[in-house]
């Protein structure tokens, strides 16, 4: 009876519902984020190139500016959520810790020589690892930077941590890069690893 109650009981989500959740209301975040920040740039680039209009969003720069403090403030109260559940449950060490660099450097020559394993979603293997992790605090690097771009004045503290304005927009610049590079990198793997994908629709 025990047996069978065990086998009837349904299976742990991969990913629980709070994480599904705020997945992809950062994902939207994001795209509108990047899309209004990249329409910011072009007002004033900070290198010789600006975005094509078709890609930015918000139509002029003041638009824009709407847009991306808008977004700003969804992506930090979902962020709040994801990190509060994630450090109330245990998720966070679970999935993300250990990051041993001997792994990490095994997995990526793994992954080089097309070897590297994907069958199990639930699991992260250390570059999975290394690359969440890095992401998590590239997203708090790119809001206190934007914060500190926003207020240079009020929160001079913040600026002066970035060296200054430019400083911090140089930051917030890079910042943003990483995420645009680790967005194209994660909707590859999860075209060509589909259950990734179900199991971040589905939990399963």
């Amino acid at each position: 009876m025990a047996n069978a109650t065990a086998i009837d009981a349904p299976a742990e989500p991969i990913h629980p519902l709070y994480v599904r959740i705020t997945h992809w209301i950062n994902a939207l975040v994001i795209l509108i984020m990047i899309g209004s920040g990249w329409q910011i740039y072009n007002a004033s680039p900070l290198f010789p190139f600006s975005f094509p209009p078709s890609i930015t969003l918000g139509g002029w720069l003041a638009g824009a500016i709407l847009w991306h403090l808008a977004g700003l403030w969804l992506l930090v109260m979902n962020g709040i959520i994801y990190f509060a559940f994630g450090f109330a449950t245990g998720r966070f060490r679970r999935k993300l810790l250990p990051i041993r660099p001997r792994e990490v450097a095994h997995d990526l020559a793994a992954a080089a020589a097309g070897r590297l394993s994907h069958d199990d979603p639930a699991h992260y293997n250390a570059v999975q690892k290394l690359l969440y992790a890095g992401i998590l605090l590239t997203g708090i690097v790119i809001v206190v930077s934007g914060l500190a771009m926003w207020k240079p004045v009020q929160l001079w503290e913040l600026t002066i941590l970035f060296g200054g304005y430019e400083g911090a927009r140089l930051v917030h610049f890079f910042a943003m890069s990483a995420i645009v590079l680790f967005l194209v990198l994660h909707v590859v793997m999860a075209l060509l690893v589909p259950k990734s994908l179900r199991a971040m629709i589905k939990g399963r």
